[in-house]
């Protein structure tokens, strides 16, 4: 007949065992046993000198010669793009009215028959021309005020409406030379003049300062030896 298997005695105070296995020893851990180390989910408890990841450098803002940080291209292009909306506007409310009193006053002259049924004006005497005088005034007078905005409104400051509005500043290349009114009249006609009469010289112009290192200057701060920086609030 067949005997039932045996199992060891528990011991006193202890668990029994599992079936087929032994009992873990009781008491206190014996000498020289470790104890597995724990787990700490990860960006709770950093490890002793953990840093971070590096951290991306950021190149430090080009200067003036004078230590301003010099301005972007696209402050420049938002204060020029202002200055030009202002411009833009008074040069509108000057030609527009003034274009229209001249074609209402020399409607009737055009228009006027002789008993024989022809023109008794000439429209390339009497209407062409006159209105190309009158463009040509128109032109010279806004380029006037345009030496007016750049240059004599902007002496003081060093500042047009646009460049206040974007916290920028015209100052010379020297540092220890003041704002002059000849420097500004250089920028200007730089600008004006071969913007006006150069195709093509208005955008080679303002864009020369994206590759113009390390001063950032379009070329009418070249040819009047100035730099356009970033004032304080």
């Amino acid at each position: 007949m067949t005997q039932p298997p045996t199992y060891p005695t528990p011991p006193a105070g202890g668990q029994p065992p599992a079936a087929g296995g032994f009992a873990p020893p009781s008491g206190p851990t014996p000498q020289g046993y470790a104890v597995p180390p724990q787990y700490a989910p990860p960006g709770l408890t950093p490890p002793p000198g953990y840093v971070g990841p590096p951290r991306p450098m950021v190149a430090p803002p080009a200067l003036a010669p004078n230590g301003q940080p010099l301005a972007s291209f696209g402050d420049r292009l938002l204060a020029a793009l202002i200055d030009g909306a202002i411009m833009g506007g008074v040069a509108a409310v000057l030609a527009v009215p003034a274009v229209l009193i001249f074609v209402m006053v020399m409607m009737p002259d055009l228009t006027a028959t002789n008993p024989d049924g022809t023109l008794a004006s000439d429209p390339f005497t009497d209407f062409l021309l006159p209105l190309l005088a009158l463009e040509a005034g128109l032109f010279a007078l806004i380029f006037a005020l345009t030496y007016v905005y750049q240059v004599e409104m902007t002496l003081r400051t060093g500042q047009t409406v646009g460049k206040r509005v974007m916290k920028l500043k015209i100052v010379p290349f020297d540092p220890t030379v003041a704002l002059a009114r000849g420097v500004l009249a250089k920028r200007w006609l730089a600008h004006q003049v071969g913007g006006s009469f150069i195709p093509g010289f208005s955008y080679l112009d303002g864009l020369w300062q994206l590759w113009d290192k390390p001063w950032q200057q379009c070329l009418h701060d070249k040819f009047a030896r100035t730099v356009v920086v970033k004032v304080a609030p």
